[in-house]
């Protein structure tokens, strides 16, 4: 079949860029549906395996034919397995468990900020003017989350652990992203992906046993079980379909645009399915957050 027939096979590629941020989003209200059923590190644990069992008809052949490849490349592997993988996951469910599924969506979208200074702090890129002033306010919003916009909570210290967990999640999933820059290039995607999966599980594994030992227990019944095959296939293994055929249509520049409609989806899901109230600070700090944001890709484009 020829690239036009593949691509004419799936739905227009904008379509795509919509149900990914919609699918993560209802991870992420999920997650925190339900806490107090399953420990966030079950959560982690069995989204992974269900999904490594789920694309193993896929990556099996691609991981084995490129295996030197793989044990070649096993130490940047190893690291990108844990962080994107087994560290992500497992403190987003963690932090999940103590705070909001809208304070969480809304700390999702300061990645990219996250990213800028670690780019400058450790690997020496040069920030602009502009490019500081966007991170100075996208930090400003996320402070006002964090201190549900009372100053006094910052001052003593008084922050919700959750919102921290989430944080630090993001921290490790900005250090992944720069570090995808050292993915072996000739690794396909399918093996990469299989092999991350698998590792990301291994790194799991002993503190899932542990959270096990120590008497957390998964209620299982139709509501964990529907919810972690959601974990399972829709942002994990639909989504990584979705958008990879999506950014090989219209670029990455277009299909990154559509990662802002994570927390939008968020914030309403938890208000409707979880009854959460989206309060002036939400707004505050989304609006000074993606204020920041845009500063920042404005400035992008002309360096």
């Amino acid at each position: 079949m020829s690239e036009r027939g593949v691509h004419s096979a799936w739905p227009h590629p904008y379509i795509l860029l919509v149900c990914c941020p919609l699918f993560w989003a209802v991870n992420w209200v999920i997650a925190r549906g339900i806490q107090g059923l399953m420990s966030p590190v079950a959560m982690a644990f069995w989204r992974w395996l269900f999904a490594l069992l789920i694309l193993l008809p896929f990556i099996v052949r691609p991981m084995r034919d490129q295996w030197p490849v793989i044990r070649r490349s096993w130490k940047i592997l190893t690291l990108l397995g844990i962080l994107g993988v087994g560290a992500f996951n497992t403190l987003t469910y963690t932090g999940l468990k103590y705070t909001t599924a809208t304070n969480g969506v809304l700390l999702n979208s300061v990645i990219p900020i996250i990213i800028i200074g670690i780019n400058f702090v450790f690997l020496g890129e040069r920030i602009g003017g502009r490019q500081g002033a966007g991170v100075f306010i996208s930090l400003a919003g996320v402070l006002a989350i964090v201190s549900r916009g009372e100053p006094e909570m910052l001052l003593g210290m008084h922050l919700n652990p959750g919102d921290l967990w989430v944080l630090a999640a993001m921290l490790v999933w900005a250090v992944y992203t720069i570090c995808l820059r050292w993915r072996p290039p000739e690794l396909s995607s399918r093996a990469f992906t299989g092999t991350l999966i698998a590792i990301g599980l291994i790194a799991i594994a002993p503190v899932f046993l542990w959270d096990y030992a120590q008497g957390h227990r998964t209620v299982w019944n139709w509501i964990t079980f529907s919810s972690v095959g959601y974990f399972a296939v829709f942002p994990s293994v639909l989504a990584y379909f979705f958008w990879n055929q999506a950014v090989a249509r219209v670029g990455a520049d277009r299909a990154g645009l559509f990662l802002h409609l994570m927390p939008v989806f968020g914030a309403l899901l938890s208000v409707a399915l979880l009854g959460e109230a989206l309060l002036p600070f939400h707004f505050i700090g989304a609006a000074l957050i993606f204020s920041g944001i845009f500063i920042v890709s404005r400035a992008g484009r002309s360096a």
